[in-house]
């Protein structure tokens, strides 16, 4: 599977939680085999990844999509077959003047986005426990987030 797996239960649902260890551009096929081995309906399979098109501290849940141009979406995407899955997408904003998006994404956190990320993690966290119970409130909750800093 090439994936770090919690198999979990959160109240009365049972989670299955993968990390893929494999390149990102390439996990596509992690996420099909755990889907798979864990007859998890596309429906209540849930990708969670970083997205630079979306201003930092911001979280979007939608159902289906393109693959904007990332990579490991794109992997996902002709892993499954399918556009047609749930996402929920971290913001981490433009990288600034002409610099590398995967030098951007693979570094350090700022100082001032330090400060935010714990908070971030937890709303994303808060959204995937709610995706569980209901998506469409999960959906409207997690779009409606606004970074934390500065409250």
């Amino acid at each position: 599977m090439r994936a770090d797996i919690a198999d979990v239960r959160v109240g009365a649902e049972r989670l299955v939680l993968a990390a893929p260890q494999s390149f990102m551009n390439e996990s596509g096929r992690p996420v099909a085999s755990v889907s798979k081995y864990f007859k998890i309906e596309l429906a209540d399979l849930l990708v969670v990844y970083d997205d630079i098109d979306l201003p930092f501290g911001r979280l979007k849940l939608a159902f289906e999509g393109g693959h904007g141009g990332h990579n490991g979406l794109r992997s996902v995407e002709a892993a499954l077959g399918t556009k047609g899955y749930p996402r929920l997408k971290i913001g981490v904003g433009r990288p600034p003047g002409r610099m590398d998006p995967a030098a951007y994404v693979l570094r350090p956190f700022s100082k001032g986005e330090r400060e935010e990320v714990e908070f971030l993690i937890e709303d994303a966290a808060d959204a995937v426990e709610q995706f569980l119970v209901d998506p469409i409130a999960a959906q409207q909750t997690a779009n409606s987030r606004r970074p934390h800093s500065g409250d």
